[in-house]
C-alpha cells in the first residue's frame, strides 16, 4: 500500500512517500481502508516530534480518517467487513489502510460523506470535551472563541450554540468573521482592528465572558484572561500561533476564575468510555441539529505534505481534509 512516512523527525518537506506492507489488527483493533484524512494543527508537532507523544520511527502523520472495515481483529464485536466508519487517533492516517483501536472507531451515518467523517472526530471531539467535561458550560451563559475560525474554533461555534450558549466569535480578518457568522456566531470582533478587552467588556454589558476558549496562545491570551467574568473559566486549547503566553497568577485570584486545560488526545486515553459518549452525541447532533463541519478545502493523497504545510503556517479556515480515494 501507499503510505506517507516521517522516517525521522523534522520540517513536513522531510516526509516521503512509499509502498509498505499492510499490517494485521491485533486484538480489539480494526484496519480501515482510508477514503479521506483529516488535517490538524497537532499533526504539524508530532512530525517535528515535539508532541507529548512520539511515536516510533517511521510512522504515518494523521489523527483523524474515515473509510470501510477491512479486516478485524480478536475480540472485536459490533462491526462488520465493510462498515462506513471514522477513528482517531494520534497518527497513522495518511496512508491506503490504517489500523487503530476498535474503540475509537464508530460507524458513521448513512447521510455522511467519508469527507465530512474524516474531519469529524478531532476538532469535534475537542469542542464538547471542552465545553460540556471540563467547562460545564450552561445554557444561556456567554462563549467567547479566539481564532474562530479555524478548526477547534468553528467547531466550538456550532456545538456552544446546540448547548445554548451565546458565542462571541473573535479573529483577525472579515473574511473569516465572514465563515464564524455563517457558523451561528452571535457576535462577530476583529480583533486586529479593536481593543479586544473593550469590546468583550462592552458586548457583556461589562460583566465579561463565562467561558473564553483559547486554541491560539500568544499576545491575546492575557487579554482574554483579563476578560472573563467572576467565575470565569479560560480554557487553554493549544498554542497555534506557537507561542505559549504567561499568566499573572493574581488575575485569578482576583476575578474568581479559572485556567483550565483542554487535552483531547490525553482525554480519549484516560477516559475512553466518556470519549465515545462524547462522539456518539456529537454524531447524534449531526443528524438532530444538522450539525456540519466547515471544509474550506480538499486535496489529493499526493498533495497531502502541502496541506499540512497550510495548516502549520495558518492559511486554511474550518478544516481541511486529504482525499485518498477519487
Amino acid at each position: 500500500m501507499r503510505a506517507l512516512l516521517c522516517k525521522k523527525y523534522g520540517p513536513i518537506d522531510s516526509l516521503e512517500f512509499d509502498e509498505i506492507e499492510a499490517a494485521a489488527p491485533g486484538p480489539g483493533q480494526v484496519s480501515i481502508r482510508v477514503h479521506a484524512c483529516g488535517v490538524n494543527f497537532p499533526d504539524t508537532i508530532t512530525i517535528k516530534g515535539l508532541d507529548q507523544y512520539k511515536p516510533q520511527l517511521p510512522f504515518s502523520p494523521g489523527g483523524e480518517y474515515a473509510g470501510t472495515i477491512e479486516a478485524i481483529g480478536e475480540g472485536v464485536t459490533g462491526f462488520s467487513l465493510g462498515d462506513r466508519v471514522l477513528s482517531g487517533s494520534v497518527w497513522g492516517g495518511f496512508r491506503e489502510v490504517a489500523v487503530t483501536s476498535a474503540h475509537n472507531t464508530f460507524r458513521i451515518p448513512e447521510a455522511m460523506d467519508f469527507t465530512t467523517a474524516s474531519v469529524f472526530i478531532c476538532a469535534y471531539g475537542t469542542a464538547i470535551h471542552c465545553l460540556k467535561d471540563r467547562a460545564q458550560l450552561r445554557a444561556g451563559e456567554t462563549v467567547a472563541i479566539l481564532g474562530a475560525s479555524g478548526g477547534v474554533g468553528s467547531a466550538l461555534i456550532q456545538v456552544a450554540k446546540i448547548l445554548g450558549a451565546r458565542v462571541i466569535a473573535c479573529a483577525s480578518t472579515k473574511e473569516k468573521l465572514a465563515t464564524c457568522a455563517q457558523l451561528g456566531a452571535d457576535e462577530l470582533v476583529n480583533y486586529s482592528e479593536v481593543d479586544l478587552k473593550v469590546k468583550l467588556k462592552e458586548l457583556t454589558g461589562g460583566k465579561g465572558v463565562d467561558v473564553m476558549c483559547d486554541p491560539v496562545g500568544g499576545k491575546f491570551s492575557e487579554i482574554a484572561l483579563r476578560s472573563t467574568a467572576w467565575k470565569g473559566r479560560f480554557m487553554v486549547l493549544g498554542f497555534t500561533s506557537g507561542a505559549i503566553a504567561q499568566m499573572p497568577l493574581n488575575l485569578p485570584l482576583l476575578k474568581g476564575c479559572s485556567i483550565i486545560g483542554v487535552f483531547w488526545s490525553t482525554f480519549t486515553r484516560r477516559e475512553p468510555e466518556q470519549n465515545r459518549r462524547n462522539i456518539e452525541e456529537l454524531l447524534g447532533y449531526f443528524e438532530t441539529h444538522d450539525l456540519r463541519p466547515y471544509i474550506s478545502k480538499t486535496y489529493t493523497f499526493k498533495e497531502a505534505k502541502q496541506a499540512l504545510k497550510d495548516v502549520a503556517e495558518r492559511r486554511a479556515s474550518g478544516k481541511i481534509s486529504v482525499l485518498l480515494v477519487d
